[in-house]
């Protein structure tokens, strides 16, 4: 159940932050735009670490420098998420978002890629996915 509430919690900010972007983007750029994003994430993160008070950097040794590199990818999600927003709007860009990250996390799981346990896919969730991908179809069209 947790799970699922942040998983709902990070879907609808994901939404609230491409929206916001968006509109900053207007006024001074997306990559302006992502280096704010990026900065005040930082600074939201480094606030709310020092409330939890949780010290535990003693691992950071231990993770792949690979692994380390996950938060620069949110640059380029940034940037795609807002450029898309402005040529296909709101809704369509969230929808072929979902989809994306599916159809990789879907490819994640069954090859174990990342050091994740492999998961045996069956045909409920290719029945899932083609479902989703046909209403982003619809949708658009």
């Amino acid at each position: 159940m947790r799970g699922s509430l942040f998983a709902f919690l990070g879907g609808a900010f994901i939404t609230l932050q491409g929206v916001a972007n968006s509109r900053i983007s207007q006024d001074i750029g997306t990559w302006q735009t992502a280096t704010i994003t990026q900065f005040t994430g930082f600074i939201m993160a480094l606030i709310l670490l020092m409330f939890v008070r949780d010290r535990n950097w003693k691992g950071l040794k231990q993770v792949k420098k690979l692994y380390l590199a996950g938060g620069a990818f949110g640059a380029i999600v940034i940037f795609s998420n807002v450029t898309a927003i402005h040529y296909v709007g709101v809704t369509f860009s969230t929808s072929a978002l979902l989809i994306a990250q599916l159809g990789l996390t879907f490819l994640i799981d069954r090859n174990g890629w990342f050091g994740m346990v492999k998961q045996k896919m069956r045909l409920p969730q290719f029945i899932g996915i083609g479902m989703m991908i046909a209403g982003v179809v619809i949708l658009r069209y």
